[in-house]
């Protein structure tokens, strides 16, 4: 658990937490799916925080199982590549994005059936009123959140090899994107009554490449979700620029030239030593540096 980055680790924990939380409460006959999970809109007990509440409710343990593999397997590398404030970001965003689309294929549903015109209906438990009927539509979950997290793997890192079972070679992350995607669009029209929100899925993938779209087209707006690398970055850009401003002093004769020339090369040593550890930054995170190095690094800013 110590080598799980720190979002992806306790959302891992939430999501456990909660499970058996609801669990134990349901043994006291509180049902907190009633509460967390996400209603439909018009329905009685619809409320919006359960646009985000819902991510942290699962169905089953396997339910459980296989978005919280998912999180660990590709939400560590994720949050290592963005950092954790945009991957929190990112993936609050198209958690409740997911549950927007699934709202509205819902709404769909509801004018379809024209529910509107009915004050009960006929289930396979027997007859109910609309009201309650509506209530039954539940959506819990973090596979909205999930399949997103994918489809950022997928983006990032197009022609990585995964072995996934059962077949036997390796398959390039784009492929197995491509592949879910397909998966998920046929089961969403063939297999409607199936329980699962094939649409929140598709959903979730939907906000995460818009997401991921806006972010590369605007990578300004990007470095604020690089915590401390966005800092230093700066910083270096602000370096660079007092120095193409700062007026060079032209040595009298009375200076030694050998004395000019070594400043200069110390000047020089000491910016590419400065851009190496940029570099390390924006790679590795700030905590990779020794000790060293973020000795020299608070030097350097106090120089400036």
């Amino acid at each position: 658990m110590n080598n799980i980055p720190s979002i992806t680790k306790n959302l891992l924990i939430i999501n456990v937490l909660a499970f058996f939380a609801t669990w134990v409460f349901e043994k006291q006959g509180l049902d907190l799916t009633a509460t967390f999970g996400l209603h439909f809109f018009m329905a009685k007990d619809f409320s919006f925080y359960q646009l985000v509440t819902y991510l942290f409710m699962h169905g089953s343990f396997m339910h459980l199982f296989f978005n919280m593999f998912a999180v660990w397997m590709f939400g560590t590398v994720m949050e290592r590549v963005w950092g954790p404030k945009r991957f929190l970001i990112y993936y609050l965003v198209c958690g409740i994005g997911a549950g927007i689309i699934q709202e509205g294929v819902q709404y769909i549903n509801y004018a379809n059936e024209n529910l509107a015109a009915y004050d009960f209906v006929m289930t396979s438990s027997g007859r109910i009123t609309t009201e309650a009927y509506l209530n039954l539509w539940t959506t819990v979950g973090a596979s909205g959140a999930v399949y997103a997290i994918l489809l950022a793997f997928g983006m990032t890192f197009p022609n990585e090899r995964m072995f996934i079972i059962p077949f036997p070679f390796p398959i390039k992350a784009k492929w197995l994107i491509g592949g879910y995607i397909v998966i998920e669009v046929w089961s969403a029209l063939n297999t409607p009554g199936d329980g699962i929100a094939h649409m929140a899925h598709l959903g979730g993938m939907l906000f995460g490449f818009l997401l991921i779209r806006y972010w590369r087209k605007h990578p300004n707006i990007e470095q604020r979700f690089n915590g401390q690398n966005g800092f230093f970055q700066q910083m270096k850009k602000q370096y660079e620029n007092k120095r193409r401003n700062t007026f060079h002093y032209q040595p009298s004769t009375e200076t030694p030239r050998w004395e000019e020339h070594k400043e200069k090369e110390e000047d020089s040593a000491r910016q590419a030593e400065i851009d190496a550890i940029l570099d390390k930054i924006r790679k590795s995170g700030y905590d990779s540096l020794t000790k060293e190095e973020k000795k020299k690094l608070f030097e350097q800013s106090n120089r400036n």
